[in-house]
Formats: C-alpha cells, structure tokens, sequence
C-alpha cells in the first residue's frame, strides 16, 4: 500500500511541478504605431494583469518602430515613453527590426533605452513562433 501511495504523490508533483513550469509566452507584433501601438500597451497591460508570469516579446518593424521613438507621443499627445517603461519593469521585451532601421534611415541613438534591437523582424517573429510563444497583431 505505501508503493501505491508514493506513486499517487509522486505523479501528483509530476503535474503540480508541469502546471507551474507552464507559462505564457507572446510575441506581439507591431509594424504600424498609429494604427497599433495603443492596442498592442493596452493588451499586454491587461495580459500581465491577468497573467503577471506571462512572457512577453514586442517585436517591431516597418513605421510600427515608431513609438519607440525618442519623445514620440500618442494622438492624445501623450508621450509613449512612461507606458513602455513601465512594461519593460514588468518583464516586457520591446525588439526593433535592424533591417528597418537601415531602410528608414535611422539610427539606435534614436530610441529611448527601453528599445533593444534584433536583426530581422519578421526572422525573429518566426523564431519565437518556432520556440512556442502564440502571435498576437493588435
């Protein structure tokens, strides 16, 4: 009977441990500020309110760069800056497409610090679908 009930427990942390291993990953995609970029702040604010373990990626490119943007403001006028911080200390990763940035004529000093930068976008995009993580587009 103690052999039964070991197996019984041990199968019971074997799901408890799987149950909490298992975690939220997202790459949200963003490739047009105007149309996207307050949708996509939104969403990942309501995600991490909901799920705060949530892993979440923000991969940017085309004009969705844009509110990554030094002193880049909503059309509320209202500076997209705060908000980003405020998500990357919650664990949110914010991408820059490369490939944009020579496109665009742009450099990395243009960024606030929040911003990191990857290669290729739609690369990257691919990657973290490959790796498990569910596509949102805003």
């Amino acid at each position: 009977m103690s052999t039964f009930r070991f197996a019984v427990a041990a199968v019971v942390l074997s799901l408890a441990s799987l149950a909490a291993a298992a975690q939220d990953k997202v790459v949200y995609h963003v490739n047009d500020t105007q149309s996207q970029a307050l949708a996509t702040l939104r969403n990942i604010r309501n995600h991490l309110d909901t799920d705060p373990t949530a892993q979440i990626t923000v991969v940017t490119h085309a004009f969705g760069v844009d509110f990554l943007l030094e002193g880049m403001k909503d059309r509320n006028e209202t500076s997209f800056d705060a908000t980003v911080a405020a998500l990357k200390n919650r664990g949110v990763k914010f991408e820059v497409c490369e490939i944009t940035l020579k496109n665009r004529n742009l450099k990395r000093e243009q960024f606030i610090p929040e911003a990191d930068f990857t290669p290729s976008g739609v690369v990257r995009l691919t990657r973290l679908q490959l790796q498990g993580h569910a596509y949102i587009k805003p």
